[in-house]
């Protein structure tokens, strides 16, 4: 019965063994075909085939190592020289398969995606032994796909945002740790986060900063008005007085103060066995049915609450008409615009997928991990509430413009 067992065994090593190889060749195989076709769309021509439209010559091929997802293969890329209009010739390189490529896309996608999901290079060879094999993923290799990211991100960061246009940005800010002379401390990121015409969330912009004062937030906003970002339509802010003060620089754009942060100061100001009331009536002003019934409750909260509790009053003054502004908006874009909560969501995303690393040693090693999260669909951003709502605001908007 043993030996029974170990031949049925050797059987399926043995049937496993002859599936790899099968797909393994039709890996190499599918490889060389893409090649082949890239090369015909270039040429405008086949093999053998000759036409007016063909723009240049085959030059034989070039044996290279590839690092495949089923491994390191020889794979034979296609040579050509392609003729231009003045008659010159210039040698054809593959686009698919760039030169001095020694891995496919896939396995540099997969390499970012282990390295966003928080593991060091270490982690990263371990996790792709099994798959690539130990001397085929060197820690260098992976140094070098994960430093690409910088120049991604400094290309980002430095865009020209001339032709960007949002109807609705976000402001908002977290702490991160991050090691700044010689010292590991809880720094604020600064992010903002747009709404495109078509609903659509992107992030715009990341900055550290050692505080979110005013001047450090103007000085984010200065830069964005700075590469050409067009006014929008509503800025939504936690209610900071930093970043209350760096608005001002954006004359006539409207802004919402975020409700629930707003409802954090009351509770802040209110004796404890009262919140509940106060909470209630105060909700009473953020879901009334229109801006009309809204601000008979918030006329109501304060004479109530001017003298049962006047700090909760002046703590509401506060925040003034800032608050009823989504009011002025569609009903179905409500609930995306009384709140921060669009960015406060990516926020703590961005802390759910740092904590594995207790802290960065840079400056740019935070912001870039924090941008290829989003770049890379690690995080995915969805829609607003309303967004074909806040499609013909901004194109009316844009008409006015005209």
């Amino acid at each position: 019965m043993r030996e029974q067992g170990s031949t049925e065994h050797s059987q399926v090593v043995a049937f496993r063994q002859d599936i790899r190889r099968l797909l393994e060749g039709k890996i190499v195989e599918a490889v060389e075909t893409i090649l082949e076709e890239e090369l015909d769309q270039a040429l405008g021509s086949g093999w053998y085939e000759r036409c007016e439209q063909r723009r240049g010559y085959r030059n034989g091929a070039a044996s290279r190592r590839v690092t495949t997802v089923g491994g390191t293969r020889e794979v034979k890329v296609p040579r050509a020289r392609l003729v231009g209009d003045d008659g010159s010739t210039v040698e054809f390189h593959s686009q698919v398969l760039p030169r001095y490529a020694r891995r496919t896309r896939q396995i540099d996608e997969a390499i970012l995606g282990i390295y966003l999901a928080g593991a060091n290079s270490r982690r990263i060879r371990k996790a792709l032994e099994p798959l690539l094999g130990e001397e085929n993923l060197s820690r260098s290799a992976v140094s070098r796909v994960v430093g690409r990211l910088k120049g991604l991100f400094e290309q980002w960061r430095g865009r020209d945002l001339f032709q960007e246009r949002y109807g609705v940005l976000f402001l908002d800010g977290f702490h991160l740790k991050v090691r700044m002379a010689r010292r590991v401390i809880a720094v604020p990121v600064l992010a903002v986060l747009g709404v495109g015409e078509d609903g659509q969330k992107v992030l715009l912009a990341l900055q550290l900063a050692t505080s979110e004062s005013s001047s450090q937030w103007g000085h984010l906003l200065a830069d964005l008005q700075r590469r050409g970002l067009p006014a929008p339509l509503l800025i939504v802010v936690d209610g900071g007085a930093g970043l209350n003060k760096a608005l001002a620089g954006w004359v006539g754009v409207k802004a919402q103060r975020c409700v629930v942060h707003k409802l954090r100061n009351l509770q802040e100001h209110c004796p404890v066995h009262a919140r509940s009331e106060m909470t209630r009536e105060f909700n009473r002003i953020v879901f009334a049915k229109d801006g009309l019934q809204a601000r008979g409750a918030y006329e109501a909260f304060l004479r109530k609450w001017s003298v049962l509790c006047p700090s909760v009053a002046r703590s509401l003054e506060e925040g003034g008409s800032e608050l009823l502004t989504f009011y002025e908006f569609p009903r179905s874009m409500w609930r995306s615009l009384r709140t921060t909560n669009c960015l406060e969501n990516l926020n703590r995303e961005f802390r759910r997928r740092t904590k594995t690393q207790a802290s960065f040693g840079t400056e740019q090693a935070a912001l870039t991990l924090l941008y290829a999260l989003v770049a890379f669909e690690q995080i995915r951003l969805r829609k607003i509430d309303g967004y074909m709502d806040l499609a013909k605001l901004m194109r009316q908007a844009s008409t006015q413009a005209a």
